[in-house]
């Protein structure tokens, strides 16, 4: 407390002084990692500090492994001055992609930059066979990428549904069995011996797409997912928004399409929208316009670029629905641009001539739409993406503490 007169004690003095030191830290660390190597001068001139104080920090951000000495300058005179850089091996990032089908598994550096991946086919048809599956994903993953499983900092998974903290459990995942049991989560984490986060699929396809892909440079776009299921995105002034719950963007849900063609209730039921517009609703468009019974929605696709009647009145029926939820993003949401992605979605080429002509009968706006860059990787990249985020507050977080961080689950929104 403030001693007599106003004026700071000793302790008080202290602590300042000791959180302006791990800011400064901070600051230095985080423009290493942006801007590249840089000398002690060119740092302390960028970030308006003494040279003096950037020497400090950089030995403690040294000591604790987080910056390295990498070379000298060679200026044209003087004495060459020590370049130091961001040491992007300090630490490593997990990143899973859960589908239906397929699992998608990358290691990736503190920069992001992949050093491994690895696909399996997801044969699991229980949450014991689907733990089984991730830590087998983790380690391949590892060894392809060189490194042990214990150098793994953070891991990110992405998955349909929704991750209740509070219930520690996944909801809203139906296209996923054993996906949604309780604490699941918990034994994922324990199983892998790393921190976790556990994220919904068209979130870190928005976030993938914004540092990666079609959404950078834009503030509020709005990623629109349709794949085995159907799910949005939403970046709002350069922030995702994740909604109160987080369930914000589960659009599959939307009560759109008249009665629901499931009997099932409660989580495990699909959502209105979502029996119109998933792959299985194009096949079925597909069977119903004459197509052979046993036809994937890739080969409804292909079917129409050939330019097959039957497919593309398939085609035709989906982006009429689709639509729908187009106009529903721009009349609440008016972002700058609808990115449009998943194993459906990157059809949008096919897709958006009966999408216009449906919107011009729906509202008056106009939506700029654009295809995703990232394709099929969308997801795990941007489950780096934010891993890479959540490893180096980890990292940064230990140079502070006597410790390295339990490495528990800390599973997050």
């Amino acid at each position: 407390m403030a001693e007599p007169g106003g004026g700071s004690g000793p302790r008080e003095v202290a602590v300042a002084s000791g959180l302006l030191r791990e800011m400064n830290k901070r600051s230095l660390l985080e423009r290493l990692f942006a801007d590249g190597p840089a000398t002690r001068p060119k740092l302390a001139r960028a970030a308006g500090l003494s040279v003096p104080t950037v020497i400090a920090a950089l030995g403690e951000l040294a000591a604790a492994g987080l910056v390295r000495e990498q070379g000298r300058s060679a200026p044209g005179g003087g004495r060459p001055a020590a370049v130091f850089e961001a040491n992007a091996a300090a630490g490593h990032v997990l990143g899973i992609d859960i589908g239906r089908s397929w699992l998608h598994a990358a290691v990736a550096d503190l920069t992001g930059t992949q050093l491994g991946t690895v696909d399996l086919r997801n044969v699991a048809r229980t949450s014991a066979g689907l733990v089984d599956l991730i830590a087998t994903a983790a380690d391949e993953v590892a060894e392809a990428a060189g490194i042990e499983p214990i150098a793994i900092t953070h891991t990110v998974i992405g998955s349909p549904g929704v991750y209740d903290p509070r219930r520690g459990r996944v909801l809203y995942a139906a296209n996923l069995p054993g996906w949604q049991r309780v604490g699941l989560t918990e034994a994922l984490a324990q199983r892998l011996n790393t921190s976790l986060t556990v994220d919904n699929d068209a979130n870190l396809a928005a976030i993938g797409e914004h540092t990666y892909g079609a959404g950078r440079g834009h503030a509020d776009f709005a990623y629109v997912h349709l794949g085995t299921g159907v799910g949005v995105g939403l970046l709002l002034d350069g922030r995702l928004y994740r909604g109160f719950t987080g369930a914000a963007g589960e659009a599959g849900y939307l009560p759109i399409g008249g009665e629901p063609a499931s009997g099932r209730r409660g989580a495990t039921r699909r959502g209105m929208l979502e029996e119109r517009l998933g792959a299985d609703a194009v096949v079925r468009y597909a069977r119903d316009a004459g197509m052979p019974a046993r036809v994937s929605a890739q080969e409804v696709f292909t079917a129409a670029r050939a330019g097959s009647a039957p497919a593309l009145q398939a085609v035709a029926t989906e982006a009429g629905h689709l639509a729908q939820l187009i106009g529903g993003v721009a009349a609440l949401l008016d972002p700058e641009i609808i990115v449009v992605g998943g194993g459906v979605g990157q059809n949008l080429d096919l897709l958006e001539p009966g999408i216009r002509a449906a919107l011009a009968q729906l509202t008056p706006m106009s939506p700029r739409l654009v295809v995703a860059e990232l394709g099929s990787s969308g997801v795990l990249r941007g489950a780096i993406a934010t891993g890479v985020q959540r490893a180096r507050e980890l990292l940064f977080a230990a140079t502070t503490e006597a410790d390295r961080p339990a490495r528990v689950a800390t599973s997050t929104r």
